[in-house]
C-alpha cells in the first residue's frame, strides 16, 4: 500500500525511509498535490524494464503494421540484404 506525506515530512527523512520498500512507494505532496515519488530501487529497476519492454512493443507493432500495409519482405530478401551489408 502506497503512504502519501507531505514533503514537508522529509525534515525527519528517517522516518519516510522506514515506509519505503518493494512494492510500497512513499508519495510526497506540496500544496496537497501529488509531485515526487520515493521507491525502492528494485522497484524502479523493474519500471525501467517495463519501460522498455513496452518501446520495443511498439516497434515490433509499428513494423508488423508498416509490413501489413507496404507488404513483407520475403526470406531470400533479408539474407541476401545482411549477404551484401557483410561484404
Amino acid at each position: 500500500m502506497a503512504i502519501i506525506s507531505p514533503v514537508s515530512d522529509l525534515r525527519n527523512y528517517n522516518k519516510i525511509l522506514e515506509h519505503v520498500s518493494a512494492g510500497t512507494p512513499v508519495y510526497l505532496t506540496v500544496n496537497g498535490r501529488g509531485r515526487y515519488t520515493i521507491r525502492d530501487i528494485a522497484d524502479d529497476e523493474e519500471f525501467e524494464k517495463t519501460k522498455a519492454m513496452l518501446r520495443l512493443m511498439c516497434e515490433l507493432n509499428e513494423g508488423r503494421r508498416s509490413g501489413e500495409t507496404e507488404g513483407y519482405v520475403s526470406d531470400d530478401e533479408v539474407r541476401a540484404y545482411f549477404r551484401n551489408k557483410r561484404s
